[in-house]
């Protein structure tokens, strides 16, 4: 399964990157979390004063401060931006709130997709997002669509979000995942959906084993169809 492509897709909350991540280690091969590189955006946007629905001033940007991955030896990745490791400030509420504005930008869209397809050309891979099955990897071997109640979906951010040393009511989070998921599924660009061909898989109520074992299930029948 060394060059398997598994796409994860989802809602904000719904525990993409933690699944995705165990996946891949499970299969030994690499995990990229483009939602990540999305954030990073946005906190580059923050640091040099440049606003989220400045599309050109984004692009230009993301060229002259390249976003720069390292592999971590647990087969995930490490997001650099000028030489400092930008991956302990992507979960910020400031990088939070923004992060949707930024991924609707078609100029920001292309140029990131254009280096994860790039990475999907050389590597097995597991990525998660919210187009991964629909536009970067619409060939991918599995697609999943990964889901969960609001419910449940506002407790595991407010506990993410405690963990990093930040204080945020739930009803907030309610309502700043509802508003994450409306702008995600209603922009014109790559909007959240499932691909046509994607396995749903809803995480409420589970751990994180159950969920992981029946994505290995699901990949091991497509393996073996």
């Amino acid at each position: 399964m060394s060059r398997i492509s598994i796409a994860i897709d989802g809602p904000a909350g719904a525990g993409k990157s933690t699944v995705a991540k165990a996946v891949a280690k499970q299969l030994g091969i690499l995990y990229l979390d483009t939602g990540a590189m999305y954030r990073a955006v946005a906190w580059l946007a923050n640091q040099h004063h440049v606003d989220v629905d400045d599309e050109p001033g984004l692009v230009r940007l993301l060229h002259e401060h390249p976003l720069r991955l390292e592999k971590t030896s647990s087969g995930t990745f490490t997001i650099f931006v000028d030489g400092q490791d930008v991956t302990p400030y992507l979960r910020s509420p400031e990088v939070s709130e923004k992060v949707s504005r930024v991924a609707a930008k078609p100029g920001v869209r292309r140029l990131l997709t254009q280096w994860q397809q790039e990475f999907s050309r050389h590597h097995g891979v597991v990525m998660d997002g919210r187009d991964i099955g629909t536009v970067v990897l619409p060939d991918a071997d599995v697609k999943i669509f990964l889901t969960a109640s609001l419910e449940e979906r506002v407790r595991r951010r407010s506990r993410e979000l405690a963990e990093q040393g930040f204080a945020v009511s739930e009803a907030e989070l309610a309502r700043s995942i509802e508003e994450r998921d409306r702008q995600d599924s209603s922009r014109a660009v790559a909007p959240l959906m499932a691909a046509k061909d994607a396995r749903y898989v809803d995480s409420t109520g589970r751990s994180v084993e159950e969920v992981v074992s029946e994505i290995l299930s699901i990949v091991e029948q497509v393996v073996h169809e």
